[in-house]
């Protein structure tokens, strides 16, 4: 069941902050830690920790490189007059108006570079979802964009630091697999502070909001709050994780807060950096609404109807499916239906009048209940399987996903059903769950007879 997302930017936003807050909001720490690990690239290393942020306890995600940077250095960054006090930051400028880099370490890194299209090659060779992948490879084309118009040359022409690279391709990917594990798929971003002053780089010194801030908030309708802070609050990478996830920047007027997470941010300004993520329910519309799209065909042929299914999934159909009916004059016909969300509507429909034969479509708003689910990586005896974890009053269910069963049973060599049991009592067991079948032993047990 997709999920709305509130993003309070009152300190800005950068990559790490915005993995903590969605670490904090409940998103599995074994699929970000398994889907970083898959990563085609070295040279870091991530640590997930709790932290004390204006007496807050607050998620904590830094990635640690093996070369690190002046990112880490408020007093270099901004002058003496920013004590740093003892933390670091991870706001990362991955190009170079942004990134800080000492002369020793541009004297060794000069010559390593990435460009976009190394960066989605690394990306596309990630154990992630495709839907994760399609999300960081967008953030990534959003800077990349940015990064080209700041210096004046076309989007092939941006390289990437190696340093710099690695940094921002943890956090991107990082975000868009939380993002996808926690099922967010509408995200309310009202409006982004930001500070003032001056920053240091590897050219000079800039101004805030930096170059490649300015073209994401212009190219993608960002609403930035000036305020009297003296520093950067948004990074290039924040800025682009905005950009491509926003949905709306208008809050529902009346919401309930379902649960709230608080990343934490690395610099230390006049206001603690905490990003505060909550998922909401709008109380203003009727919740889970659905429509029920159907259509009778009665001279489609059955290969054309079933690349009409494949067509309608691909789309965001939640549900496709076909029932034999009767027509008038007795003709044999099918009975499309089709399960989505408004806003599917009119690209569904569409696909309908473009490969089926049909002239008219029923439209139907239902409601619907459905349970709270969490899809995990769970290691078992036959390999790693992705399972779906539903919640109910009683306790929790574990549904093995069909692709990882039949992957590991023709790994194996084995029965799909076989292969089916052993995932789901090992990811039971993994979970905590008790043999199901002993529970209900267990309840309807009769006393011993004396």
């Amino acid at each position: 069941m997709s999920q709305t997302l509130y993003l309070e930017c009152y300190s800005g936003i950068s990559g790490d902050m915005t993995v903590a807050a969605l670490l904090d909001l409940g998103a599995d720490q074994q699929v970000l830690e398994s889907a970083l690990k898959s990563l085609p690239i070295s040279g870091f290393e991530t640590i997930i920790s709790r932290v004390k942020k204006a007496g807050l306890d607050v998620c904590d995600f830094q990635v640690i490189l093996e070369h690190d940077n002046h990112d880490h250095d408020m007093t270099y960054l901004h002058g003496d007059h920013h004590d740093h006090q003892g933390e670091k930051h991870s706001h990362h400028h991955p190009t170079e108006p942004g990134h800080h880099h000492s002369h020793q370490e541009k004297k060794s890194h000069a010559h390593n570079h990435r460009g976009l299209p190394e960066i989605i090659e690394i990306i596309n060779q990630a154990q992630i979802t495709d839907h994760a992948k399609a999300l960081a490879i967008r953030i990534f084309s959003i800077i990349a964009d940015a990064e080209a118009k700041a210096h004046g040359v076309d989007r092939e022409q941006v390289h990437f630091h190696e340093v710099g690279a690695v940094d921002s391709i943890v956090d991107i990917v990082a975000v868009a697999v939380c993002l996808d594990n926690l099922d967010i798929r509408e995200v309310i971003v009202p409006e982004v502070y930001e500070g003032r002053g001056f920053v240091r780089c590897q050219h000079g010194t800039i101004p805030i909001p930096v170059p490649a801030v300015t073209h994401i908030a212009a190219s993608h309708q960002l609403n930035l709050h000036i305020t009297s802070t003296e520093g950067e609050l948004i990074t290039p990478t924040g800025a682009a994780i905005v950009a491509a996830i926003k949905t709306s920047d208008q809050l529902p007027k009346q919401f309930t807060i379902e649960k709230t997470g608080i990343g934490a941010g690395k610099r230390i300004y006049d206001r603690p950096s905490l990003l505060r993520a909550m998922l909401i329910t709008d109380k203003t519309k009727k919740q889970d609404g659905i429509y029920k799209l159907e259509t009778n065909i009665d001279d489609c042929g059955g290969e054309i109807l079933g690349f009409v299914m494949e067509r309608l999934f691909e789309a965001g159909a939640r549900d496709v499916h076909y029932i034999p009916v009767y027509m008038k004059k007795n003709r044999p016909a099918y009975l499309l239906n089709v399960i989505c969300t408004k806003a599917d509507i009119e690209t569904l429909e569409q696909i309908i009048f473009e490969e089926t034969t049909t002239i008219g479509i029923r439209r139907i708003q239902m409601e619907s209940t459905g349970l709270k689910r969490t899809v995990k990586r769970i290691k078992t005896s036959l390999g790693e399987a992705q399972v779906k974890v539903c919640e109910l009053a009683s306790g929790k269910r574990i549904y093995p996903e069909y692709a990882s069963v039949v992957e590991l049973s023709e790994k194996h060599r084995m029965a799909y059903q076989d292969a089916y049991h052993i995932i789901k009592k090992e990811s039971e067991a993994s979970e905590g769950i008790r043999d199901r079948e002993l529970v209900e032993l267990n309840r309807f047990e009769l006393p011993l007879s004396s």
